[in-house]
């Protein structure tokens, strides 16, 4: 199970911090930080190690996001880059963070606003999906997915303009 973040170690950290600036191909104004996609970062005799967890167990960037975070590290000077997945435990939309959600919105994407049943404590009912545009909440779900499966599709009736709502998991 992975839970570290940014650590602590100035070498790992600077493996982080390079590995943190790789955009999510999905959605390129976050970062695969912003996303609380990188997991782990680690200096070994070799080189260095990534860690990321894909937004789904399918998630068609995660191939990209790995490629990119290899090129990046290699371009910073370390030979040898291993950047491995997992699944477990499972990503949730919990780990995002605040400067990523207000990224999303300015971007045009409704980001999510409840906690996710895996996070601790009461998980907050979400009755609306606010407009990024407008703010208003008369919104409805036009699709369950929208232009990626970690997004849904709505329509605001107030502005009338569609959006993608990043959706809670």
């Amino acid at each position: 199970m992975v839970t570290e973040l940014r650590p602590a170690d100035p070498a790992a950290a600077r493996v982080w911090d390079i590995a943190a600036q790789v955009p999510d191909p999905e959605v390129p104004v976050l970062t695969i930080e912003d996303l609380g996609v990188l997991r782990a970062a680690r200096v070994t005799d070799s080189g260095a190690e990534v860690v990321l967890t894909p937004t789904y167990s399918g998630c068609p960037a995660i191939d990209q996001m790995r490629d990119d975070v290899t090129a990046r590290l290699r371009e910073a000077g370390y030979a040898q880059v291993d950047v491995s997945t997992t699944l477990s435990p499972a990503w949730t939309t919990d780990w995002m963070s605040e400067a990523g959600k207000r990224k999303l919105e300015e971007y045009g994407i409704a980001p999510p606003h409840v906690r996710s049943a895996l996070g601790e404590g009461p998980v907050r009912l979400q009755l609306a999906v606010k407009c990024p545009r407008c703010h208003s909440t008369r919104t409805r779900e036009v699709a369950r997915f929208g232009s990626t499966a970690c997004k849904a599709l709505y329509e605001c009736q107030a502005c009338l303009e569609p959006f993608d709502y990043f959706k809670a998991h």
